[in-house]
């Protein structure tokens, strides 16, 4: 009745879909976040909202439910952001070790590294802003 269901989906709109907007984020990222377990990169884009993209390697985590459970726990992760968020285009890749992490401590690292690359890509804004 008064309450109003928020868009928790994980739409088309909201992921990277195809080579090409892959390719634009890693030819030139205007951030980047690096952490052991994994590496995000970041493109400002155009549209009206943040996109991501997960590259999540058999060779980096090799079992299938573990890659699983990164990616959803990245898609989680991504649906929850504030809608204020910068409209950036975001790679996630795993590295490593990153499926022996739990479901706690893989949030608590991509929040951090989230932090840091929001930083690097406002800092990238203002300075191309300012070349202006």
């Amino acid at each position: 009745m008064g309450v109003q269901a928020t868009d928790t989906s994980f739409s088309k709109t909201k992921r990277l879909l195809n080579a090409g907007d892959y390719g634009r984020v890693f030819e030139a990222p205007d951030a980047r976040a690096s952490h052991q377990h994994l590496l995000l990169l970041a493109r400002i884009n155009t549209g009206p909202r943040h996109r991501l993209g997960l590259v999540i390697a058999k060779k980096n985590v090799r079992l299938a439910v573990q890659r699983n459970r990164i990616k959803r726990v990245a898609r989680e992760f991504f649906r929850t952001l504030p809608a204020d968020s910068p409209p950036i285009d975001v790679v996630l890749l795993a590295r490593r070790g990153m499926g022996q992490l739990d479901n706690d401590e893989l949030s608590s690292i991509l929040r951090q590294q989230w932090q840091k690359l929001i930083r690097h890509a406002n800092k990238g804004t203002q300075d191309i802003s300012q070349d202006s």
